[in-house]
């Protein structure tokens, strides 16, 4: 089945545990989206974490169409300097623009969503919550449900979605996405959130059994390089 991420409400706020695999998840969905649509937008909104975020492909995401916002001093990956570029409102603003919002994993780093929580209207915008039940504070449903409560509180506005991104990086098998997809379950059943999408590398994927909530998500692995 063709994934359509035009049913995803124009604003997606992705969030996630550090480790979780937010940012490959974000890359992965801006480089579908501007393939089933133009005016596509990727902001790179993570102020925590220096390490493996979407500014990094800035290249690669512009030659396919995706305009890239980062810091305030552009996509330097090496500057690690707190600074949201003010020109993030501009897509945000437009209308007409698909936009992405890679955002720092926990409360620390959501905080910066709150200051545009004005246009995140019910309707406008779909927030992502990424999952992955391998990693330490997210094995329970009780971690994940403290994430996702933390960061709403922060930001002021819902989860929309959960995304079963359980893996072990290359090491990723079937039994690690059913693992996260049973843990993904029980949050959505305690909240009351779908679960959106199973994401997970294109050789398991195809593995997975058909009756499982949440469209499949095959991603490829754009933030690591061959050998890490």
């Amino acid at each position: 089945m063709t994934l359509d991420l035009m049913k995803d409400a124009r604003i997606r706020i992705i969030i996630g545990h550090y480790g979780s695999g937010k940012t490959e998840f974000a890359v992965n969905y801006a480089m579908l989206l501007s393939q089933q649509t133009s005016n596509v937008a990727i902001c790179d909104l993570d102020i925590v974490n220096p390490y493996f975020r979407s500014r990094e492909k800035a290249s690669l995401l512009e030659s396919n169409g995706v305009t890239v916002i980062s810091g305030a001093r552009g996509h330097n990956a090496n500057l690690d300097v707190p600074m949201v570029s003010p020109s993030i409102l501009a897509p945000i603003q437009n209308e007409e623009m698909q936009v992405i919002l890679d955002v720092g994993g926990d409360a620390v780093g959501a905080r910066i969503l709150a200051r545009f929580a004005a246009y995140f209207k019910p309707g406008a915008y779909d927030m992502f919550f990424v999952l992955n039940a391998n990693r330490e504070q997210t094995q329970d449903a009780q971690g994940v449900i403290s994430h996702i409560r933390n960061i709403e509180d922060t930001v002021g506005c819902k989860v929309t979605g959960i995304i079963n991104n359980t893996h072990l990086l290359r090491e990723s098998g079937l039994e690690d996405v059913l693992k996260g997809q049973k843990l993904a379950d029980e949050v959505s059943k305690l909240l009351n959130i779908p679960i959106r999408y199973i994401s997970s590398l294109e050789k398991v994927t195809r593995q997975l059994p058909n009756d499982l909530e949440g469209q499949v998500f095959p991603i490829k692995m754009y933030m690591r390089e061959d050998w890490m």
